[in-house]
């Protein structure tokens, strides 16, 4: 199939107005070397901002904008229990190692706070906006002071029922020692005189996880809300707390109060001697529950002498305090976005069924025997990956299911797919990666679930990540064995695969098929793989394959053919891989990079990158795949082009310290799909698109026509899914790169 789109990379250059860049340095040799890099954290926090932009984004629905909202508070804390825990560890042992831009721990974190400070007062800002805006929608966030009495009944019986019950008031005094408040632990503290002899006590009560933030009270009748039929009414279960809190002081006079939340370090750092890698793991999560307080969050209004005790109790020292007059724990904000309520959400959006393995009566092995196969989720479904591993589960021909697993989610298909091949007898190996952040403990409760069905669970190595997702499943058949692999760039999670973009690469091709035996085998067995065909490893050569082909199109540039590197990652943050793409731009090769969140890399500067454009999409999906194309002296984007998938981010986490795969994509229908639809509607997009610049800052894109968004047109156009695989080559309509258009 032909494409329409444009084949020049003449037409590649800016597709909207780019302000001019700030200062910038006249040649690389004025440039100070840390000034070539972007911080990292700060990089990361430039990245949230983008969220919480969407967040104020009138174009929105107004429950997904308070998604957006709530995503921003989940990834801040996230950040806080990291970065921040491992930067402020760093400071305390006097560890004065700078980063790529040339600061030192304790400079980073007082850069970090500034930034912090900055966005927490954006929360708080959007957070009343919307607030008043669902309000006029029907929707109302009340503090205590808002309850008419009709909802009052039926609160105070809540509240006695349901809530009393599982509270459990603590005097703060010699006699008492203070409570340990957990990580991501609310809780309020009441200073009280009793109304006898007027003694003053202080009280503190401990929200218990198993209470949901908000509860929303019943429209009964019409009017128990308070507010009429079809509205709603949210109240969060500390201020349902503060209003009742006589119930839970009788004799008492309640002189002040105040909420409060603690953010501790939750870095897992694992010896590489561990004898028992499980047993160390159960014990480090047990740690992270107690780990050092990194942030205390208070309401601006906090009852002095109760804040004074917390500060001295919790040990703040290093940590940051934020006081707010806003809202505690803006990631609560998740609970509401549940509301059923289709008209201030986006469009229900269905994920379709790959049409070619329907073609073949959903056999997947047939389909993928057929020809490869790229599926690009959300827009096609992950069930055909679960498929693959279901229909090898009950085939009596399948003698043998490999696969890695990073992150499957509470409740995953692909797992209990496993458990039915092993039941059913077929040789199954699962390796577990222990190691993956936040989801250790479930993937604990995966690995013993799947070894009593039989399944022989490998946990891989202690200092390395495996990060690739690979599954290949082995086959008897009339010419033999065969085997059936799947790469993908995303983990196999049955929900995450609903919101983020990722690639699944189906195939049956002999050489990758042995090349993912070796690599299992390397995981399993340390066996170091040699004679690769086609697939790179990393820690092993992936680094060296993505450099060799950097040096290719330097060489190509030098010789007058043309140069092209478009790249689609979700981070680059490595120096080595950063300092490659300089050199590919002072030779004139033209870098298109789409990096979703930290990017090092700083761009369009003169003498050192002036060739480089890098932008970030931020949308309704979470952008994730990696993509890795080279022009390979042909003008992009071409079908003779180097293309690669693969489970990498250009960071040195992924190119050092993990396992991680670089497929080749040689089928010509899917190299087609995945680069001239999929990544180059990337590139067009700018609907969703912000540029970043040489100081730092991100612009939004602007375009003199029409805006393009590459994920409505792939929630949308009818032709994706076809006779060709996941995508219709030729299928995006004509679009400019050169002028931003979409026609």
């Amino acid at each position: 199939m032909s494409s329409q789109l444009p084949t020049s990379t003449s037409n590649v250059s800016a597709t909207s107005r780019i302000a001019p860049l700030p200062d910038a340095p006249a040649s690389d040799a004025e440039l100070p070397r840390a000034d070539a890099y972007f911080n990292r954290e700060l990089s990361w926090l430039a990245f949230n901002e983008r969220v919480l932009a969407e967040a104020a984004n009138s174009k929105y629905p107004l429950l997904e904008r308070l998604r957006f909202l709530s995503i921003s508070g989940s990834n801040l804390d996230e950040f806080m229990m990291i970065r921040v825990a491992g930067l402020v560890g760093q400071a305390q042992r006097g560890i004065d190692k700078p980063a790529i831009d040339g600061r030192t721990p304790t400079q980073q974190l007082a850069a970090i706070r500034e930034k912090l400070a900055q966005l927490s007062a954006q929360q708080q800002n959007i957070w009343r906006d919307l607030r008043t805006a669902l309000a006029e929608a029907d929707i109302h966030i009340a503090d205590e002071q808002r309850v008419k009495p009709a909802a009052h009944k039926w609160l105070e019986a809540f509240f006695l029922e349901e809530i009393l019950p599982v509270i459990t008031p603590q005097a703060l005094d010699p006699a008492h020692p203070f409570p340990f408040v957990h990580n991501e632990g609310m809780g309020l503290l009441f200073t009280l005189t009793r109304d006898a002899d007027k003694e003053q006590i202080i009280e503190m009560i401990l929200i218990p996880t198993a209470l949901p933030r908000f509860v929303r009270v019943p429209d009964t009748n019409g009017d128990a809300s308070g507010a009429g039929p079809g509205e709603a009414l949210y109240i969060s279960i500390a201020s349902l707390i503060q209003r009742y809190a006589k119930k839970l002081f009788p004799g008492f006079t309640i002189e002040g109060d105040g909420l409060f939340r603690v953010l501790r370090d939750s870095d897992i750092e694992i010896e590489e001697e561990a004898e028992d890698l499980v047993r160390t793991f159960r014990s480090a999560i047990q740690r992270r529950r107690r780990g050092q307080v990194i942030q205390l969050e208070l309401e601006d209004d906090f009852d002095p002498k109760g804040e004074a005790i917390l500060l001295e109790k919790l040990g703040v020292h290093e940590a940051a305090v934020i006081k707010t007059d806003g809202m505690i724990g803006i990631d609560g904000l998740s609970e509401i976005v549940g509301e059923d309520r289709p008209d201030l959400k986006f469009d229900a959006y269905s994920p379709r069924y790959p049409e070619r393995v329907r073609e073949h009566d959903g056999d997947v092995f047939s389909a993928i025997r057929d020809k490869d196969i790229i599926i690009h989720h959300p827009y096609e479904s992950f069930e055909v990956v679960v498929d693959f591993i279901r229909q090898a589960a009950a085939d009596p021909d399948v003698v043998a299911i490999k696969q890695t697993l990073y992150r499957a989610g509470t409740q995953s298909a692909v797992i209990n797919a496993l458990i039915e091949a092993a039941e059913a007898g077929i040789s199954v190996t699962a390796v577990v990666e222990l190691k993956a952040r936040f989801d250790e403990e479930q993937n604990l409760k995966w690995a013993s679930k799947l070894e009593r069905a039989g399944v022989q669970v490998i946990y891989g190595f202690t200092d390395w990540k495996t990060h690739a997702k690979v599954a290949m499943v082995v086959r008897r058949e009339e010419s033999g064995f065969r085997t059936y692999c799947h790469f993908g760039t995303g983990n196999y999670h049955p929900v995450t695969a609903k919101i983020y973009t990722d690639m699944s690469f189906f195939t049956a091709d002999p050489k990758l098929g042995r090349d993912a035996a070796k690599m299992m085998n390397f995981v399993t067995g340390y066996v170091e793989p040699h004679g690769l065909e086609l697939i790179s490893i990393a820690p092993l050569d992936l680094r060296q394959e993505i450099y060799r082909r950097i040096d290719t199109e330097i060489a190509n540039a030098g010789k007058g053919k043309p140069a092209a590197i478009w790249m689609k990652c979700n981070q680059i943050t490595d120096a080595g891989m950063i300092d490659r793409l300089y050199a590919a731009s002072d030779a004139g090769v033209k870098v298109e990079l789409i990096v979703r969140g930290i990017c090092s890399l700083r761009p369009g500067v003169p003498g050192l990158s002036e060739n480089i454009r890098v932008k970030s999409i931020i949308g309704r999906f979470l952008e994730h795949s990696r993509i890795y194309a080279f022009a390979n002296g042909h003008a992009m984007p071409s079908p003779s082009a180097a293309l690669f998938i693969s489970s990498a981010d250009l960071m040195g986490r992924n190119l050092d310290r993990r396992v991680e795969s670089l497929i080749p994509i040689r089928n010509r229908t899917v190299h087609d799909q995945i680069l001239q639809q999929v990544l180059l509607a990337n590139m067009l997009d700018t609907e969703q698109s912000w540029w970043l610049h040489g100081d730092g800052s991100y612009s939004r894109v602007e375009t003199d026509g029409k805006p393009f968004n590459c994920h409505r047109y792939f929630m949308t156009n009818p032709s994706l899914s076809g006779r060709g695989g996941a995508l219709e080559a030729g299928a995006v309509p004509k679009l400019s790169l050169r002028k931003g258009r979409a026609g």
